[in-house]
């Protein structure tokens, strides 16, 4: 806050502020203000449900304050190593929030940070030097926004919190814009608005006293500084990677027991809460592992839940069913009608705070909505994509580079005349019609084609593999942003391995900006905690040393995964195609949402809005309507940004 705000204005808006987060902390509430700063909290009661791990909450020795959003999985063990360094103040209670701030009291934030296994964001005041420090998790499970609203700094989870700050800026970062219209996210740094920010997955941002009053135009990277507000890593996913790479596995039993070992202890860790516990099971690999492994640990049936949907084609519930029957857990299944569609979508824009189009956050939504009637917190298999190889692009990635990294532009161009000839249909017509990511693979390969010509290096193919609208096809607004993510380089140890390059860069991009950030807002809707076992930093550090054919064997990701599974499920169950997360979206948006999307992709509403050029759209919008095209996922990025446009003006 700025010098000589008064103490009844910080009152007032750290209230409102506080207020706004409501659904992530449905429990209890609390707020502070010292000075020229305020911190609020709203409490989700998971660990020690009494008031004795309310927030903000503040150090015995007085001179730390947090607010703290998350867990940390390891309290326990590290109180025991407070006892080992002297610790002499009786606990007032059993939290993990009391736990991390007395070892910052006594060893210090960046040696705390190095020791914490957990998910989480937090503030924290140290009242002495008079600074303020924010935190991020190693890989971004939990987010945390930064930025400016007039003179003052304001930070939170969600935008809708700063959005309570009367000058917080609603004007719309156009970098920020052609960045989601590209991968139909907004990826860190960045944030929708200009002068907001958010926070790096594995970072510190200190301020020293008083902040800068003028606000950033651009995000400062680690290692930089803005006046007196500095940014650091205190743990590099590269540095990690590098590692790994170096001490490689090389025998396949004692690869499959390591991962085994470190999977089941981040479970162990996971489940232990003073509330009803349960998890998601999809029948995929990934939920099925992790459901396996905790039913495995559990002296009672575990509860479980999926969610199917009335199109066949798209219902994988009968897997899980068959799944949890085998592994004798409580099982529920949800059935997503068109229906149920059609009310959760216009709650979508709300939830995700900016602009945000994966449509699986429609039925993430609605299973963390169904599941809340029972349990307050689950596990999910969410992260075993990224590190164990399960995306067809780490597939058919190493094929695709060795075929195109060779050719002239000319050469390239021809290539991707060639793929475009052929019609979406016939391209997932060569897709076995058990693999339900056929319904994707024409556009794809459409996609990949229209940018043969731009793939210089790998990481060129990455994000042409993940992209989505090219920018220039929407107007000039819309393509006035970079395009150009920033990233940290890759390991030059894995240089020679194209799929670990591109799980590299899922595990740094990709990942926490839409996977975690999907399952983050849907959760904390509905004021649902998730956890994510296979992001603990010990089963990360042990995949990192997993060779190219201990992911990908014989056509097949995930092969470690795949040995563990064998050990408590038949092989029918496990060895069948990767079937996703993927809804209907397109006959939704032909039947039951086509008015809702009508409204919002009109001629009058695109081009009064300004953002983009409504031409391209409402052609795609005919194309979809005829079925000449499946611009399901295109449509759907631009239907979120307007649907969030008309939230925020509304609001």
């Amino acid at each position: 806050m700025p010098e000589g705000a008064s103490s009844g204005d910080l009152h007032s808006i750290i209230t409102r502020m506080t207020a706004a987060l409501s659904h992530r902390g449905p429990d209890a509430q609390g707020v502070w203000t010292e000075a020229g700063i305020a911190l609020g909290h709203r409490r989700l009661s998971i660990v020690d449900l009494s008031s004795a791990g309310d927030q903000p909450m503040r150090s015995a020795c007085g001179r730390y304050l947090i607010a703290y959003n998350g867990e940390i999985y390891n309290h326990l063990e590290l109180r025991h190593q407070l006892r080992a360094v002297g610790y002499g103040h009786e606990w007032q209670g059993h939290s993990d929030t009391e736990t991390l701030l007395a070892m910052i009291a006594y060893l210090g934030l960046d040696e705390t940070l190095s020791r914490v296994e957990g998910m989480f964001a937090f503030a924290l005041w140290d009242s002495r030097d008079r600074r303020l420090f924010l935190a991020r998790d190693r890989l971004g499970e939990k987010p945390l926004y930064w930025g400016w609203a007039d003179q003052f700094f304001v930070f939170g989870s969600e935008l809708k919190a700063l959005y309570q700050h009367p000058g917080t800026s609603r004007e719309v970062c156009q970098r920020a814009l052609a960045q989601y219209l590209r991968f139909a996210f907004v990826p860190a740094p960045l944030s929708i608005h200009k002068g907001i920010f958010k926070l790096e997955p594995g970072c510190v941002l200190q301020i020293d006293m008083y902040p800068p009053s003028q606000a950033l135009l651009y995000p400062i990277r680690p290692g930089e500084c803005y006046g007196s507000l500095s940014v650091r890593r205190y743990w590099t996913l590269m540095k990690e990677l590098e590692l790994g790479a170096i001490h490689r596995f090389e025998d396949d039993l004692v690869a499959v027991t390591s991962i085994e070992r470190v999977i089941s202890q981040s479970i162990n860790n996971q489940r232990v809460a003073d509330v009803p516990l349960g998890a998601f099971l999809s029948g995929g690999i990934d939920s099925s592992v992790i459901v396996a492994l905790l039913q495995a640990q559990s002296s009672t049936s575990v509860e479980t839940y999926t969610v199917g949907f009335e199109d066949d084609d798209f219902n994988e519930a009968q897997y899980a069913q068959r799944v949890a029957k085998h592994l004798q857990t409580n099982h529920t299944s949800f059935r997503v009608t068109q229906d149920d569609a059609r009310s959760a979508v216009p709650l979508l824009a709300e939830i995700y705070d900016e602009p945000f189009a994966d449509p699986s956050q429609i039925p993430t939504y609605l299973i963390c909505r169904a599941a809340r009637a029972d349990v307050t917190v689950v596990l999910t298999g969410d992260g075993g994509d990224e590190l164990f190889g399960g995306y067809n692009r780490h597939l058919l990635g190493p094929t695709i580079w060795k075929t195109v990294a060779w050719m002239p532009k000319t050469l390239r161009s021809g290539l991707g005349g060639a793929i475009s000839a052929f019609p979406e249909g016939m391209w997932q017509s060569l897709i076995s019609r058990k693999n339900s990511n056929k319904r994707a693979f024409g556009s794809k390969m459409h996609r990949l084609a229209s940018r043969l010509n731009g793939i210089g290096t790998i990481d060129d193919l990455y994000f042409a593999l993940i992209s989505h609208w090219p920018a220039h096809e929407l107007g000039e607004v819309a393509a006035g942003g970079s395009l150009n993510p920033l990233d940290d380089p890759i390991p030059v140890a894995l240089s020679n391995d194209v799929a670990a390059h591109l799980m590299a860069r899922d595990t740094s991009f990709f990942m926490p900006d839409d996977i975690l950030c999907k399952v983050d807002r849907a959760g904390m809707a509905v004021g649902l905690e998730t956890r994510i076992p296979f992001l603990n930093h010990d089963v990360l550090a042990a995949a990192a040393r997993l060779p190219h054919h201990m992911r990908i064997r014989n056509g097949k990701g995930k092969w470690v995964l795949r040995q563990i599974l064998r050990k408590h499920l038949p092989e029918d169950l496990i060895d069948r195609p990767k079937t996703g997360f993927a809804v209907p979206l397109g006959d939704w948006l032909r039947g039951p949402l086509r008015e809702w999307a009508e409204n919002l992709l009109s001629e009058d509403a695109l081009r009064s809005d300004g953002l983009i050029d409504p031409i391209p759209v409402r052609r795609a919008w005919a194309q979809h309507l005829s079925r000449k095209n499946d611009w399901s996922e295109r449509l759907w990025i631009i239907l979120m940004l307007m649907a969030w446009r008309k939230s925020i003006n509304n609001s």
